[in-house]
C-alpha cells in the first residue's frame, strides 16, 4: 500500500519538476509576471539573506511565494575562496584573458578585464554583500576537486563531481548540507518541493546528508536529440518521378547486417504529421523486405540506384503512407525511422556527395568534435538509442534500473557490445567520419559551413544555431525523431518496438561543496558560503544563475521585467542587446555565452526559458514535433519518480555507497572515471575504441574476451553488487521519508 502511496505523490513531484524548465522549481518568484507588469529588481537582506522583496503581484504569481529570509549572517566583505567553474579556464567565474583581451564592453555597458569577475558574480557581491576570491584553476570537475582534494585547507567552495564530493563528505572533507538546511530555506523549499532531487543527492541513507548542491540543465525534459540536413534527406527521397543524377559514387560493399526484420510486420504509433494526435503505421517486410538486407543481396551500387531502392522500400513497406514525402519517414512529426533505414539513408547520403555538396565526399555520422572523446562518446550513446541499449547514457555511470528494480551496468551486458559491433560495422562502409574514426580535428560547424557532414546527435540549441551562422538559404540543420527499436521494457518477453531515449534531464553529474577544513572555526566563511547557495535556489536566484544581472534582462520604464509564458510560467525576456551580443560573440549559442561572457549557468538551477528565446526558428521546429510525441506518449523516456514499472524509473545521480564500499570500488581503476570507460577529453573509452577500430585491445580482442575482461578482471560484478546494496538502502530510506 505505501509503495502505491509512494508511486502517486512521486507523479505529483515529475508535474512539479516540469516547472524547473522555467526555473522557478514550484514557488515562482514574485517578480515574475505578465508582460510588462512585474516588479523592479529583488534586494537582499544586509547580511545576504536572499530575500526577495516586490511591489506587485502578477500573473500566476502567489503573493506568499517569495524567497524567504535567511537566519544565516556573516559580516559584510566576507570573503569566499571560490575553486568553482563549469569545464574551463574560459567558463569560471572571472573573465578569461582570450576573451576580454584589452577589455571587453558587455551588454551592460560595462568593461570587463581579463581576470575581473563576470557580471553574474559581480552581482553576487553584491547581493550577498561578500567577496569572491576566484581560485578556480580551469579544470573540468573531477580535476578540479582532485587538484584541491589535499590542499582543502586553502579554498571554501569547490567544484567536482557529484560522487567525488559525496565520496568526500562521506570521509569528512565537504561540508554536510543536510546539517544546514533549516538556516537555508530556499534550498530546503526547493527540496521539499521535489523530493524526487532529494533521493538523487542523497549521500548517506542513515543520516540523509547532503554534501553538494546540485545542478539541472533543465529537468523532465529531452535532453540530446538526433539532427540531420534535412533539406538533403528532402532532395534525395521527395517527388514522383524516380531520382536522378549527373553524377554519384558507389555505396561500399555492405558490411552492416540487419537489425529489423526481414519478415513479418511491425505495428508502431507516431504522431499525425499534423500534430493533432496519434496513429498507428505498420511497417510491412513481407511486402518490401528488409532494406539493408535488399540493399546488402545487391551489393555496392550506384548512389542513384540506392537511393531509388530506398524510395521504393519506403513506398512499399508503408503502403503509400508517407506519399511523394518519403523524407517525413525521418524528419517529418510522423516520422518512424529505425536503424536499418538510417543506414540505407545513410549509404544514399555518402554515395550522392556529387548531388548534395559538389565534392566526391560527404561523411555520414559526425560528433561535434571529432579528436574530442567528451564529444565522441555522443555516437555511443546514439548506439543505444538506434540499438535499444539501456545504461549508455546513464545520469550515473552505466547503471539502468531493470525490470526486476536491480541496478544493471551495460558495461557487463552483451547488448551494448552487439550494439558497438554494428556501429563498427558502419564504420567499415564509410558511414560515420573519417576524422572520428582517425581522431583528426574537426568540429560540427566545420562540417555544417564546408557541407561535408550529414547528421549528429547533440543538443538542440546549441546546433542548430549554425542554421544562421553556417548554413545558407534553403539549407536545414533540424532535429529528427528519436529512432524506432527493439526495447526489453518487460512489457513483452519479446520485447517491444517503440521509441525511448536515456537522454532525460535530471540532476546533472556535476556540483559544489563547502569544504570543511576551508570554512573551519570561521562562521563567516560558512556562513556565507551556505547563504550563497541557498539563494542560488531562491526564485531571483535562480533568475540570475540563468539569465545574469538585471541589465541583461529586458525591461519597461519603470525597470520591470518584461516576460513571456514559457511551459506556463511568465518568464523574463532578454534585452534586444543581449540577443544581438548572443549572436556577434557566440553565434547564437546561448550555453557559451552565458558561462563564457555573463558568468551564469555555471552550477545551480539553469532555466531553458532563456535558451529558448535564442533558438534558432529551425531549432525550435525539430524540438516541437519531437515536445508532441513526448506529449502524446509516442516516446517514452526514463521517470523522475519510483515508476510502476521499476525500468522506467530515472537511476540517481549519485548512489549513497559507505566509505568502505566507496574505497572498495576506486580500486577498481579502469571502471573509474581516467579508466578504460572514461567519457573527458583526452580519456579511453572502449566502446568508442569498438566503433573505430573493433576489438583490437589486449584483454579485449573479442566480445566474450571483452566482457569477461570487464565483469570480472576489472572488477565491474563487485562494484555493480555494492551498488545494488547501496540502492537497496536508497529505495529503503525514501520509503521511509515519503
Amino acid at each position: 500500500m505505501k509503495k502505491n502511496t509512494l508511486a502517486a505523490k512521486l507523479i505529483a513531484v515529475s508535474v512539479a519538476a516540469a516547472a524547473l524548465l522555467t526555473g522557478c522549481a514550484t514557488v515562482p518568484d514574485a517578480n515574475s509576471g505578465t508582460t510588462g507588469t512585474t516588479t523592479a529588481a529583488p534586494t537582499t537582506t544586509a547580511n545576504g539573506g536572499g530575500s526577495d522583496s516586490a511591489d506587485t503581484t502578477a500573473g500566476n504569481t502567489d503573493p506568499g511565494d517569495t524567497a524567504q529570509a535567511s537566519s544565516l549572517s556573516y559580516e559584510n566583505g566576507t570573503v569566499l575562496r571560490m575553486a568553482t567553474g563549469y569545464n574551463s579556464a574560459d567558463t569560471g567565474l572571472s573573465m578569461d584573458p582570450e576573451i576580454a583581451g584589452e577589455g571587453i564592453t558587455l551588454a551592460d555597458g560595462k568593461t570587463y578585464n581579463a581576470g575581473d569577475l563576470k557580471p553574474t558574480w559581480v552581482e553576487i557581491e553584491n547581493r550577498l554583500n561578500i567577496k569572491i576570491d576566484d581560485q578556480y584553476q580551469g579544470n573540468k570537475a573531477s580535476d578540479e576537486f582532485e587538484y584541491w582534494r589535499s590542499q582543502m585547507g586553502n579554498i571554501d567552495l569547490v567544484s567536482g563531481t557529484a560522487s567525488l564530493l559525496t565520496e568526500a563528505g562521506n570521509n569528512g572533507l565537504v561540508v554536510n548540507l543536510a546539517d544546514h538546511l533549516d538556516e537555508m530555506p530556499n534550498f530546503k523549499a526547493y527540496l521539499e518541493a521535489n523530493p524526487i532531487v532529494r533521493i538523487s543527492i542523497t549521500g548517506d541513507t542513515d543520516s540523509g546528508s547532503i554534501f553538494f548542491s546540485p545542478y539541472f540543465d533543465g529537468v523532465n525534459d529531452i535532453e540530446r536529440m538526433p539532427l540531420m540536413r534535412v533539406d538533403w534527406v528532402a532532395r534525395l527521397l521527395d517527388g514522383d518521378e524516380e531520382f536522378t543524377a549527373d553524377a554519384s559514387g558507389n555505396t561500399a560493399e555492405p558490411v552492416y547486417q540487419p537489425y529489423m526484420p526481414t519478415s513479418g510486420k511491425v505495428e508502431i504509433d507516431v504522431v499525425k504529421l499534423d500534430g493533432s494526435g496519434t496513429e498507428k503505421v505498420t511497417k510491412d517486410y513481407d511486402t518490401a523486405g528488409n532494406i539493408v538486407a535488399k540493399m546488402n543481396e545487391a551489393g555496392a551500387m550506384s548512389g542513384v540506384d540506392a537511393v531509388n531502392m530506398l524510395r521504393t522500400y519506403i513506398d512499399e513497406a508503408y503502403n503509400g503512407y508517407y506519399g511523394s514525402t518519403r523524407s517525413n519517414l525521418f524528419i517529418g512529426q510522423n516520422a518512424a525511422w529505425d536503424a536499418d533505414e538510417l543506414v540505407a539513408l545513410l549509404r544514399c547520403v555518402v554515395a550522392n556527395a556529387q548531388t548534395l555538396n559538389g565534392t566526391d565526399t560527404v561523411q555520414g555520422l559526425f560528433s561535434r568534435e571529432d579528436n574530442n572523446l567528451q564529444r565522441k562518446v555522443d555516437i555511443m550513446r546514439f548506439a543505444g538509442h538506434l540499438f535499444g541499449v539501456r545504461g549508455l547514457e546513464s545520469r550515473s555511470d552505466w547503471l539502468y534500473v531493470g525490470t526486476d528494480n536491480k541496478l544493471h551496468d551495460a558495461r557487463m551486458e552483451e547488448d551494448a557490445y552487439v550494439a558497438m559491433e554494428r556501429m563498427y560495422q558502419m564504420t567499415q562502409e564509410g558511414l560515420i567520419s573519417e576524422n572520428f574514426i582517425k581522431d583528426a580535428e574537426a568540429k560540427s560547424d566545420q562540417y555544417l559551413e564546408s557541407d561535408s557532414g550529414f547528421m549528429s546527435y547533440d543538443y538542440n540549441q546549441t546546433q542548430t544555431a549554425y542554421n544562421q551562422s553556417k548554413l545558407q538559404d534553403g539549407e536545414k540543420y533540424m532535429a529528427a525523431m528519436v529512432p524506432v527499436a527493439l526495447w526489453f521494457d518487460g512489457s513483452s518477453a519479446d520485447g517491444v518496438y517503440m521509441r525511448f531515449t536515456e537522454s532525460w534531464r535530471s540532476v546533472k553529474t556535476d556540483g559544489w561543496g563547502i569544504s570543511v577544513e576551508g570554512t573551519a572555526g570561521d562562521t563567516n566563511k560558512l556562513n556565507a558560503a551556505l547563504a550563497l547557495i541557498d539563494y542560488a535556489y531562491s526564485p531571483a536566484g535562480q533568475i540570475l544563475m540563468s539569465y545574469g544581472p538585471d541589465d541583461f534582462i529586458m525591461t519597461d520604464a519603470d525597470g520591470n521585467y518584461m516576460t513571456f509564458k514559457f511551459n506556463g510560467q511568465d518568464m523574463p525576456m532578454i534585452s534586444e542587446d543581449t540577443y544581438k551580443e548572443l549572436w556577434d560573440k557566440a553565434n547564437g549559442n546561448y550555453t557559451n555565452y552565458a558561462r563564457k561572457y555573463l558568468g551564469s549557468t555555471l552550477s545551480f538551477v539553469k532555466s531553458q526559458a532563456f535558451e529558448y528565446q535564442c533558438t534558432h526558428d529551425v531549432g525550435k521546429e525539430g524540438a516541437g514535433y519531437i515536445s508532441t510525441a513526448i506529449g502524446l506518449g509516442t516516446i517514452k523516456h526514463p521517470e523522475l519518480d519510483v515508476a510502476d514499472n521499476p525500468w522506467y524509473t530515472s537511476v540517481p545521480t549519485v548512489l549513497p555507497n559507505y566509505k568502505t564500499e566507496n574505497d572498495e570500488i576506486n580500486t577498481y581503476t579502469e571502471l573509474g572515471s581516467k579508466g578504460k570507460f572514461s567519457t573527458s577529453k583526452g580519456g579511453e573509452n572502449l566502446f568508442v575504441d569498438i566503433i573505430t577500430s573493433g576489438y583490437s585491445g589486449e584483454g579485449t580482442s573479442s566480445r566474450e574476451e571483452a566482457i569477461s575482461t570487464v565483469t570480472d578482471s576489472w572488477g565491474a560484478t563487485q562494484v555493480l553488487i555494492l551498488r545494488n546494496d547501496a540502492w537497496d538502502r536508497l529505495v529503503e530510506y525514501y520509503n521511509s521519508i515519503s
